[in-house]
């Protein structure tokens, strides 16, 4: 569902002009290099029943979707190993293996001991080992651990697989019948759990900076009013109850504040509150629709969308309000915008001139260059792994909503598992570890 602000901002974009885009932006739109290609041999199980789940599947899903590496199928390798003393490293070769990760599973005492090695297939080294151990239960956490010290080592990123994303479902009953579920899951749509229920709509969850909070608009009261929510006890708190728009929350880097869109004055604006004090200072003040503020990492540094050019772009402004400037030039049509962690890539829902669609695309803050990301049509909702390699989207297929992952680099597009019904609104979390 494209949000209400949104709506207006097309609206508003359709009878204006726009900035013509500066000489040094560039639009890519064509993919990168392949993958390095990486073999995840199936673990062997020493004893015990068979585990619920294949834990070399999941890693080998986990450096699929980083977009860095591309798994060996399980039926394409000639060997099995599962210690490192088996490896015969010219069965790797031939499949064109870089890397090859062996590894080994024993049930003990009720829970499960989980040893690990990881080998650069041309010099035949051992590159890393370890262990790790669990309950069944947390078998997936111990496959997104050693997907993370793996990514982390061969990369030098740190791995973001033990993260994880809020969303929205919306399950229509009957004409005035809709139950909205707020739901948190892994990164990659598993082990979905719900943290609320509502016969009103529930929009742009946010975590908090620590992981422990969540942020939301409700319209429970009938009008959308902001919320935030603990995790664990499920505790929550009304935060706004101003006149008109209540929307788009972001938590600052400390997760002390929030900035919000509220229409209390009459145009929708940026304003942050200081959660502590409940002392609510304005941002932005212009003519325009000022909406979808994003902290930048040093916490004084706001990033939104606004239509003031002419056309809904993105723009940034102290958080002591001032002047703002714009940061986005191509296309006719750039919205919602989410920094990486390191701050050198935007992502944003972004239109092309000459075109009706919306995609997700990735703009490179030091270049001016621009990279269409999806090849889907009606994109929103873009969020990013806080490692930066990795961006969830909703989108619509086969006339449902549905989340996608995307890679930064943009070799790797595929859906996400979610419950029934239509599924919007995603939102990574930060490092939980």
């Amino acid at each position: 569902m494209i949000n209400l602000l949104r709506g207006l901002l097309v609206v508003l974009c359709c009878a204006a002009g726009f900035a013509a885009a500066d000489e040094k932006n560039i639009l890519v739109t064509s993919g990168s290099d392949r993958a390095t290609p990486i073999a995840v041999v199936p673990f062997g199980l020493q004893g015990g029943s068979v585990l619920p789940e294949d834990m070399a599947k999941i890693i080998g899903n986990d450096l699929l979707n980083s977009g860095y590496y591309s798994p060996i199928p399980k039926e394409n390798m000639i060997s099995q190993p599962s210690q490192a003393s088996e490896v015969i490293f010219r069965d790797w070769k031939a499949l064109g293996a870089q890397y090859v990760m062996v590894g080994s599973i024993t049930p003990a005492g009720g829970r499960l001991q989980v040893q690990y090695a990881l080998f650069n297939v041309a010099t035949e080294q051992q590159v890393l080992t370890g262990n790790v151990s669990g309950t069944t239960d947390q078998l997936r956490d111990m496959a997104h651990y050693i997907s993370d010290q793996s990514f982390e080592k061969l990369t030098g990123i740190k791995g973001a697989f033990s993260t994880r994303m809020l969303y929205v479902t919306a399950e229509r009953f009957s004409t005035d019948n809709t139950r909205y579920t707020l739901q948190r899951s892994d990164y990659d749509g598993a082990r979905a759990v719900t943290l609320l229920q509502s016969r009103e709509p529930i929009l742009s969850p946010r975590f908090a900076p620590d992981g422990k909070r969540i942020a939301y608009v409700s319209f429970e009261q009938k009008r959308p009013r902001i919320f935030v929510q603990h995790i664990d006890t499920g505790r929550r708190e009304q935060i706004t109850n101003f006149e008109g728009l209540n929307g788009a929350p972001a938590w600052s880097p400390d997760g002390s504040k929030l900035a919000m869109v509220l229409s209390k004055d009459g145009n929708p604006e940026i304003y942050v509150m200081n959660l502590a004090s409940r002392q609510l200072s304005r941002v932005t003040n212009d003519s325009s629709i000022d909406t979808e503020p994003f902290f930048g990492k040093d916490g004084s540094t706001i990033y939104f969308t606004s239509d003031r050019g002419g056309k809904p772009q993105i723009y940034k402004t102290s958080i002591n309000g001032g002047g703002a400037e714009r940061v986005t030039f191509i296309g006719n049509y750039n919205a919602n915008p989410k920094l990486s962690a390191d701050e050198k890539t935007l992502v944003m829902i972004h239109r092309q001139d000459g075109f009706t669609n919306f995609k997700v695309a990735a703009q490179d803050l030091q270049r001016g260059s621009v990279k269409i990301l999806t090849d889907s049509n009606l994109d929103e909702s873009p969020t990013v792994a806080p490692n930066g390699t990795m961006v969830i989207y909703a989108t619509r297929q086969q006339g449902r909503g549905v989340l996608m992952l995307v890679s930064i680099n943009g070799r790797v597009r595929l859906p996400l598992p979610t419950a029934q019904g239509e599924v919007r609104e995603p939102s990574w979390s930060p490092y939980l570890n």
